[in-house]
């Protein structure tokens, strides 16, 4: 646990401006020698521009950041960061697709040299990997861009936590979880306090308040750029923590779907699970919500994707009859167009009904993403300002934006609220609920169970098909778990 006289970074009056938006607005931030730091506020609030200037990344306007009561301002980096023992677990991964694994860990430890460089790599990782994540599935001889988005994530925590010639004396951990399934979301979580008690600082920013209320000692609440609230974290609950962060929707717990919309029609989407065209199929009728579960990397997204590419044409094991829109939660490469506006990449899906002439016509696609950022409360001063220049919530609501805004009437959703904050989340489940009511079909892969309760039905999936079809009325946490690791009879 912390002590006020031991603090091992302080921020104090940091202020960063990009042109006219004022990204940081005199923020001060403790962060004390065994403690973790829970930092949270909606999209856009400032949380990870904050962190990049304190990892180095970003040079702040003004202010003062110290490092055991020394000032380092004067020349901070990247590189001075990490001599302070700074790591950084960011929200958009680091690492470097082309690469394996253990060359992963080389560029953050340029210490690793010499002939047999990538054996020692090779087992510092992969002895992390098994601490943090046991039975992780990961080869250190493994080409990153190879692996699924949940492995990916694996390997750049994984990285951040380890050790060669410096300590790992504070990790920041940017929306850590937002691609791990609930059961490496809890093992990382108990690693982390496994840190903390033996000395180590982290600094945690994730969307899922219950993570931060069981895993911080005090949490930091930013709202427009600056901080609004500090607490202990026993002094927030869920309630108050969403109050304090200036919530624009209140959670709905009740039961927003009563019953199962399932019916008895012709399915608009029908697919075989696995290998064997005799097994589990899944089925989606129209204005249904359906779920997929499971562990991460057991065939949900593949299942999504064969879904999207069988769109318009026949397939033997998978049928679509409709339209199709993906919201993608691999944004960086499934997702956004990195070189255009963001006015572009919410339109690209419904070019065809801004023709006139044979042209794209400006004003009605200037008039339709102003309509979708409204809607969708897109944080920009500029919608032809570069999607990149957003943060990464808002460029998953922008990803939204080009969905709903499409012709499409069957939605694809690849674990799509990553980093997206509470607020925003609840006023994309209403909208799924009132395009749903209104024949629109979802098909939604989640890591998140409490985001199962809003569908119909659920199929779980385990190594790469379908083993459970569990109806609303009896999906349960329990049941999802059970089924994702009893192994066939």
């Amino acid at each position: 646990m912390s002590q006020e006289n031991s603090s091992l970074v302080e921020l104090n009056g940091v202020e960063k401006n990009f042109g006219a938006v004022h990204a940081l607005a005199g923020v001060d931030l403790r962060v004390s020698a065994g403690e973790c730091v829970g930092l949270v506020g909606h999209n856009g609030a400032g949380k990870s521009t904050l962190m990049n200037v304190l990892a180095g990344t970003l040079r702040p306007d003004s202010g003062s950041i110290r490092f055991a009561g020394s000032d380092v301002t004067a020349g901070y980096n990247v590189s001075a960061a990490h001599s302070h023992g700074l790591r950084c677990v960011f929200q958009e991964l680091s690492l470097c697709p082309n690469l394996t694994v253990a060359e992963n860990l080389r560029i953050m430890h340029p210490s690793l040299r010499g002939v047999n460089w990538r054996r020692r790599a090779g087992a510092l990782i992969a002895g992390m990997l098994d601490r943090i994540f046991p039975n992780h599935g990961v080869a250190v001889s493994d080409v990153v861009g190879d692996l699924a988005i949940g492995r990916r994530q694996m390997v750049e925590i994984a990285r951040a936590f380890s050790v060669t010639n410096s300590p790992a004396r504070l990790v920041i951990l940017d929306e850590p979880t937002s691609s791990l399934d609930a059961i490496r979301a809890e093992q990382l979580l108990k690693f982390v306090r496994t840190f903390v008690r033996e000395g180590g600082s982290c600094v945690l920013i994730s969307h899922l308040l219950g993570e931060i209320l069981s895993t911080a000692d005090r949490i930091v609440v930013m709202r427009d750029a600056t901080v609004v609230d500090i607490r202990r974290a026993t002094e927030f609950d869920r309630g108050s923590l969403v109050v304090a962060m200036g919530s624009v929707a209140e959670e709905d717990h009740s039961d927003s779907r009563n019953g199962s919309r399932r019916t008895t029609g012709e399915p608009v989407v029908a697919a075989v699970s696995g290998d064997a065209p005799e097994g589990p199929r899944l089925q989606a009728h129209p204005g249904e919500i359906v779920g997929l579960a499971g562990l991460g990397g057991h065939g949900q997204s593949d299942m999504l994707m064969r879904i999207f590419d069988a769109a318009g044409r026949r397939e033997r094991d998978v049928a679509v009859a409709g339209r199709v829109a993906l919201v993608a939660g691999d944004r960086q490469n499934d997702g956004v167009f990195p070189l255009w506006s963001i006015t572009r990449n919410i339109s690209i899906r419904s070019l065809r009904r801004m023709l006139g002439y044979g042209l794209i016509q400006p004003k009605q696609e200037d008039e339709f993403a102003a309509k979708w950022r409204k809607r969708i409360g897109i944080r920009t001063d500029d919608m032809n300002n570069n999607i990149l220049s957003l943060s990464g919530g808002n460029q998953q609501k922008a990803l939204f934006a080009r969905a709903f805004g499409s012709d499409a009437s069957i939605m694809l959703m690849d674990d799509p609220m990553r980093g997206v904050d509470v607020g925003t989340k609840q006023e994309v489940y209403g909208m799924i609920r009132e395009e749903a009511a209104n024949g629109r079909t979802f098909i939604w892969y989640t890591t998140e169970m409490d985001e199962l309760r809003h569908c119909d039905h659920v199929y779980v999936f385990r190594d790469g098909g379908i083993v459970a079809d569990l109806p609303r009325a009896e999906m349960t946490e329990q049941k999802v778990l059970q089924a994702s690791f009893l192994e066939e009879e």
